[in-house]
């Protein structure tokens, strides 16, 4: 989660808001542990053990995520049919359909699942033996697969997910409220609600099919099937953009921040109980933490930015958020940052304001999520600014987070100065001055697996590009973004690849500058 942004995630409190009005800093604490959670299934043998043949590793080999994905496949999509029930004694029901291609040839492969019981496994249509080890499914179909193929497994589960506890990040994932669930995932949380590939370079196309009890929604990533009053946001296929309209509650349309309705589920009965289905569509790649299927009681409103596109914004009705200012701020902070950073990368942008105790937010794709601690207008900045670095431009590595949190950190100091507060120059000078050793003892561009979500790769990220501002201009600067964006889109990424998308565009030779900004301890010179 750290893409909470700004928000940190520590224990406990962790420490409030980082936004330009002023903000604790990010605390470096623990050690990080694979987000993977006790317990699961005992295997009759270690993973592989009884399976001939080439098997695809088991881990991503990311070293800040140890054990986090999978290898020898490529996800294409993911299509989860869940059932959520928050107050039953087994809160999900799904099916997980996975369609993926073979990057070598299979004669088993895994999926990173925690916990969660698994009925069924089919490969292909024929049925597939499993083994559970570790946050780990092992899967082996009934005839290798050959390198190059598509292939589609299917898996049949259900449980209670547990939310991650981890020492440094605090609480994350799947996490009850009041009135539902709130569902926030980096960086291994996927596993605990979905059979993945879960780390973010292996990014996919997602398809939800969600049923939750009557009187609930669920808000997912994407764009919904419908809106109440028939139709789709935009009036057209998903994701087609929507030309403003008067718009009146309840019905879809409705010009930026007008009022507009919920998603509109079908209602059916499950037994005694009336539940509704609700579907949503993803149409960009989507790394698997960045996916959501929050729960609860919401309102809403949808309407559009003004080059077209879709927002639909949520919140909870006992926060303390104005969903009308909300949602305003998300159809302004979508439509000036497609200005400065390149068109919108998605087919819709918004929010969702839960009741969750949580002390942090997250750049969910399409659609971030924040708890009940209140929303500023630099949290939206940050976390909608994470849509373009981040979510549509992805790691692939974690070492490389700054990438994501150094960048949304300086578009928060960027509308913080739009916004009244202080200009990014004076935000650069009040931390060059009194940043402190650990500011400065943490290298941003690879601060280790505990360090992943120190306030360095915030502030030090940040200031990593400011620093990069000054020395080409701004003219060139935000070239370079949008170069970055429009280049980089629906793809993975890394530091390197940026200093040369940053060479390349403004000209100049920066490798001392981002040496001595990224990778050395202590404050460089000025």
């Amino acid at each position: 989660m750290a893409g909470h942004d700004r928000s940190p995630r520590r224990p406990g409190a962790r420490a409030a808001l980082r936004g330009v009005a002023g903000v604790a800093a990010l605390a470096a604490a623990g050690t990080l542990t694979a987000c993977q959670l006790p317990g699961g299934d005992a295997p009759e043998r270690a993973p592989g053990a009884a399976a001939t043949g080439p098997a695809g590793p088991t881990s991503a080999g990311d070293p800040y995520v140890p054990g986090d994905g999978n290898g020898g496949y490529d996800v294409q999509h993911y299509g989860l049919k869940l059932t959520i029930m928050p107050d039953a004694a087994e809160q999900l029901s799904g099916t997980a359909t996975i369609t993926a291609k073979a990057t070598a040839r299979l004669a088993r492969f895994n999926l990173d699942l925690t916990d969660l019981k698994v009925a069924e496994v089919t490969v292909n249509g024929a049925p597939a033996r499993t083994q559970r080890a570790q946050g780990e499914l092992e899967i082996t179909p009934a005839e290798p697969l050959e390198k190059g193929a598509e292939f589609t497994a299917v898996v049949a589960y259900s449980g209670t997910p547990e939310p991650v506890n981890d020492p440094v990040l605090g609480t994350y994932g799947w996490i009850r409220t009041p009135d539902g669930v709130f569902v926030a995932c980096q960086p291994s949380g996927a596993q605990t609600w979905f059979p993945s590939n879960d780390h973010p370079s292996d990014k996919a196309l997602f398809d939800f099919e969600i049923t939750v009890p009557a009187g609930l929604t669920a808000v997912a990533n994407g764009t919904p099937e419908s809106l109440p009053g028939g139709g789709s946001p935009g009036g057209g296929p998903p994701g087609a953009p929507q030309e403003p309209d008067p718009g009146t509650p309840g019905t879809p349309g409705g010009t930026p921040g007008e009022p507009g309705g919920a998603p509109g589920p079908a209602v059916s009965p499950i037994g005694a109980r009336a539940t509704t289905t609700s579907k949503w569509h993803v149409a960009n790649p989507m790394a698997t933490y960045l996916a959501t299927v929050t729960v609860g009681e919401f309102a809403f409103r949808n309407g559009t930015t003004a080059s077209g596109v879709p927002v639909i914004s949520a919140a909870d009705p006992s926060s303390s958020t104005s969903l009308d200012g909300f949602h305003r701020e998300n159809i302004r902070v979508t439509e000036e940052f497609s200005k400065l950073f390149g068109p919108y990368p998605f087919a819709s942008s918004g929010g969702i304001v839960d009741n969750a105790a949580v002390g942090f937010a997250l750049e969910t794709q399409t659609r971030p999520v924040y708890g009940s601690y209140g929303v500023t207008p630099t949290l939206i900045a940050h976390e909608l600014a994470h849509q373009w670095f981040g979510d549509s431009v992805s790691v692939t590595r974690w070492k490389d987070i700054w990438l994501n949190e150094g960048f949304a950190s300086y578009a928060e100091w960027i509308w913080g100065e739009r916004s009244g507060g202080p200009a990014p120059q004076e935000q650069f000078d009040r931390l060059y001055e009194t940043g402190g050793d650990e500011l400065w003892d943490v290298p941003p561009g690879d601060p280790g697996r505990k360090d992943m979500f120190h306030r360095s790769v915030y502030d030090r990220g940040a200031m990593t590009l400011h620093a990069l501002r000054t020395e080409v201009g701004d003219a060139a600067f935000f070239e370079i973004l949008k170069t970055w964006t429009k280049e980089k889109k629906n793809t993975n990424a890394t530091t390197p690849q940026f200093v040369e998308t940053a060479e390349r565009v403004s000209g100049k030779r920066l490798d001392s500058l981002f040496r001595a900004w990224l990778y050395e301890r202590g404050r460089p010179p000025r």
